[in-house]
């Protein structure tokens, strides 16, 4: 039986033209269905499990965008053609891609941006790098907190390390650079000088723990290895394909949880069919967010579930909460609840733990945002007892969980809001795994409602911030934009 869930706007697979477009449910998946005037009717996957969509929907957050869009004469019609930030666009930026160079010193054939076949050199210099980290600290009401250096592999330009000291001086309090380690791995001294600019994070991609499923796996040891001696946190990034290494995601989280002292988490992006991944394999390798929870919970029995996992905007309470508490405006977390699913486990000496087994999640979310709701009432007085009425019940949630080793997780929380002792969250970030899943859209997939709730944004050096799907499918912003400012021929 098909039911109609909404409509929404999509693209035409063969031309890329908007078309009007429905969500359904049928035979227990979600699907996108849409029909072109020359090209006929189309019919996608979506999510592969109905149940877990309609539980996610239930977190859907409509932000307010930004107060100082690039674009303030876009009309909804004219979405996705029109970017930078328009009018139309309900979410903040919480992070931000700047791609330093489209040369790389791989070449993979599922590659996001197919650097390799371009044809030309793509490199901004370093006064358009810092007019770009400007655009995005001038964002208003709040600054963009986090900026990604990617590509290409941006660790090929000789002024990588200038570039990350900028994007610190700026005052991004997260800077991090994705990175197919093998500058990292070749060179022992890289690392550390990648620390001393203030560099948080390396986004690594790493597609398993086998010679099999990556080819590059005595590099990405090394680079970790080296990564683990100074001590700079790393995110491990699978593209995860059917069929190629779906059966490894298992084996990767647990990797990562025996390296928890430089492994800050696990972000599994299914592969978009962009770029260099082909569309003559998209029913054979397509493989989206609910599979990926499927089968971490099949790989990991006993340990994650699907059901340990929740959409971005379930976080909304703690911005509110903070908010509230300061009086300044917080990053609101209002990406798509479609978009991606998360979760943090503790990583303990025999076991591993996931958050909601420690605590009851919703209500701990429903106490933060009673909590946020009774700081807007304001007085110091009332602070106070907001704090001490919020953490007893907080404790009565963390009580409510499955997992009676909660002590640790209690004390960070306790430390946290009574002490003002915001070095505890620290503690917190170094014994807890952050495991991710992130699932970026293609022409056959594509939803300009999810296109208006993007989160994560390219800066252009024609002073634009273009969603990501937008940016890489679609339109092909990334096209038009290298080819636009390509310097350099290539040779």
């Amino acid at each position: 039986m098909l039911m109609l869930i909404k409509r929404t706007r999509s693209l035409c697979p063969a031309c890329n033209i908007a078309l009007d477009a429905e969500i359904v449910e049928e035979e227990g998946k979600i699907w996108l269905k849409r029909i072109c005037p020359d090209h006929g009717v189309f019919r996608n996957l979506y999510w592969s499990d109905a149940v877990l969509y309609h539980r996610f929907d239930k977190y859907n957050a409509l932000g307010d965008g930004i107060a100082n869009p690039q674009n303030t004469t876009a009309s909804p019609d004219s979405c996705p053609a029109a970017c930078g930030l328009c009018t139309n666009h309900h979410s903040e930026t919480l992070l931000a891609n700047i791609d330093l160079t489209n040369r790389c010193n791989l070449d993979c054939d599922f590659c996001f941006a197919n650097a390799r076949a371009c044809g030309f050199i793509y490199e901004p210099d370093f006064d358009e790098v810092v007019a770009m980290l400007k655009l995005l600290r001038s964002q208003r009401p709040v600054p963009a907190p986090a900026v990604q250096f990617s590509g290409g592999e941006p660790t090929m330009r000789d002024d990588l390390l200038d570039i990350i000291r900028k994007a610190k001086e700026l005052g991004f309090p997260q800077v991090q650079v994705a990175s197919n380690g093998i500058k990292l791995a070749n060179d022992p001294d890289f690392a550390q000088k990648l620390k001393d600019t203030g560099l948080n994070t390396i986004y690594l991609h790493f597609d398993g723990i086998s010679k099999e499923t990556n080819p590059y796996l005595t590099l990405h040891l090394k680079a970790i290895e080296n990564l683990k001696r100074v001590r700079l946190g790393v995110v491990l990034v699978p593209t995860v394909i059917r069929g190629r290494n779906d059966h490894e995601l298992g084996d990767i989280i647990r990797f990562a949880a025996a390296n928890i002292s430089v492994i800050r988490g696990v972000n599994f992006q299914p592969v978009a069919f962009t770029g260099a991944a082909g569309d003559d394999d998209i029913n054979k390798s397509r493989i989206t967010i609910p599979d990926v929870l499927g089968k971490i919970e099949d790989q990991m029995p006993g340990i994650l579930r699907k059901d340990d996992f929740y959409p971005v905007p379930c976080v909304l309470p703690f911005s509110d909460l903070v908010e509230a508490y300061t009086g300044k405006p917080q990053v609101r977390f209002t990406a798509h609840q479609h978009c991606g699913a998360a979760t943090y486990v503790f990583v303990q000496e025999d076991s591993l733990v996931p958050v909601n087994r420690m605590l009851n999640v919703d209500a701990f979310f429903n106490t933060v945002e009673q909590m946020a709701e009774s700081l807007k009432k304001g007085g110091t007085l009332n602070k106070y007892k907001t704090l001490l009425e919020g953490v007893k019940n907080m404790h009565d949630s963390v009580r409510q969980g499955e997992q009676g080793a909660t002590t640790e997780f209690w004390k960070i929380i306790g430390k946290t809001l009574i002490s003002q002792n915001f070095e505890s969250l620290r503690e917190f970030h170094w014994n807890a795994l952050f495991i991710g899943t992130m699932h970026f859209m293609d022409r056959y997939n594509y939803d300009l409602e999810r296109v208006s709730r993007c989160c994560i944004h390219y800066a252009t050096p024609d002073g634009k911030l273009i969603p990501f799907c937008t940016y890489n499918s679609g339109p092909v912003y990334r096209e038009q934009i290298w080819k636009r400012f390509a310097k350099v021929p290539e040779k």
